[in-house]
C-alpha cells in the first residue's frame, strides 16, 4: 500500500505554487540585473559609462554561454541584453556633445525593441520566456496545455498564439516609443530636465508594457490555458492507484 506523507504533499505544494521569483527569475537575470547594475554602477557608484556597461555585461555573457554550452540553445533576451551592451560600449568613444550623449541612452530601449519585434516575425516572440513560466507556475497540466497550444494541437491554438504575439508586440512598440521619446527630449528639452526625464520615459515604458500586455494578452491567455488544462484532464484516462 501506498501511503502520501505530508512531507511529500508539501513538497508537491511547492512546486505547483512556485515563489513570484521563479516566475519572474527569466527576466530577473536575463533584464533586470543588467540594466540595474549599470544604472546602480553608473550613478549610484559614480563608475565611467565603459565600466558600467562592462560590469552589467557579466551577468548576459555567462547566462548567454550556460544555454550555449550546457542548454545548446540560445537565450534570446540575455544574447540580446549583450549585444546591446557591447554596442554601448563601442558608442561610449563618441563624446563630446551633451545631448548626443543622453540620445545614446535610446540605444538600449530601440535594440531591445527592434529585437522583440524581430522575434515576432521569426515566429518566435522573445518575451515568451519570461511569459510562460508566470502563466505555467510549474503546474504539469499547464505545462501540457502550453505545449498542446503552441504546437498547434488545440482548438485554441490560434487564438492562443495571436495573444503571445500580441504580448511581445506591445512591450515592443512601448521600448520603441520610450527610445523617440529619448530622442526628441534629448535635442528639445534641456540637458537637466532629460537627465531625469529620460527615467520617467523608462518606467512610463514599463508601466505600459505591463498594464497594456496584461489586459490584451496575459488574461486572455491565462483563461485560455485553465480552459486547455481542465479539457486535457478531462480526457486523460484514469490510473489505478494500488490500495
Amino acid at each position: 500500500m501506498t501511503k502520501n506523507t505530508g512531507t511529500q504533499s508539501r513538497t508537491g505544494q511547492q512546486k505547483q505554487n512556485p515563489s513570484v521569483l521563479d516566475n519572474f527569475k527569466p527576466l530577473i537575470l536575463d533584464v533586470a540585473v543588467p540594466i540595474g547594475s549599470y544604472y546602480v554602477l553608473k550613478d549610484g557608484f559614480g563608475t565611467s559609462t565603459f565600466a558600467a556597461l562592462a560590469w552589467s555585461s557579466v551577468v548576459p555573457a555567462l547566462r548567454t554561454l550556460w544555454s550555449l554550452v550546457k542548454e545548446r540553445r540560445t537565450n534570446g533576451l540575455a544574447g540580446l541584453i549583450l549585444v546591446v551592451n557591447v554596442v554601448s560600449l563601442l558608442l561610449t568613444f563618441v563624446s563630446g556633445d551633451p545631448r548626443l550623449m543622453l540620445a545614446k541612452d535610446g540605444a538600449v530601449s530601440s535594440t531591445v525593441a527592434i529585437g522583440i519585434l524581430l522575434s515576432v516575425r521569426l515566429g518566435k516572440p522573445m518575451m515568451t520566456a519570461g511569459l510562460k513560466p508566470f502563466l505555467v507556475k510549474a503546474d504539469a497540466a499547464k505545462e501540457a496545455a502550453w505545449a498542446r497550444l503552441t504546437s498547434g494541437a488545440s482548438d485554441r491554438s490560434a487564438a492562443f498564439l495571436r495573444k503571445e504575439r500580441a504580448y511581445s508586440i506591445v512591450w515592443g512598440v512601448a521600448l520603441l516609443a520610450e527610445c523617440v521619446g529619448r530622442v526628441v527630449g534629448a535635442y528639445t528639452v534641456p540637458v537637466d530636465t532629460m537627465v531625469w526625464l529620460g527615467t520617467v520615459f523608462l518606467v512610463g515604458a514599463i508601466g505600459i508594457g505591463m498594464l497594456v500586455g496584461g489586459g490584451l494578452a496575459i488574461e486572455p491567455m491565462e483563461k485560455m490555458l485553465a480552459a486547455e488544462a481542465e479539457a486535457g484532464k478531462a480526457g486523460a484516462p484514469e490510473v489505478a492507484v494500488a490500495a
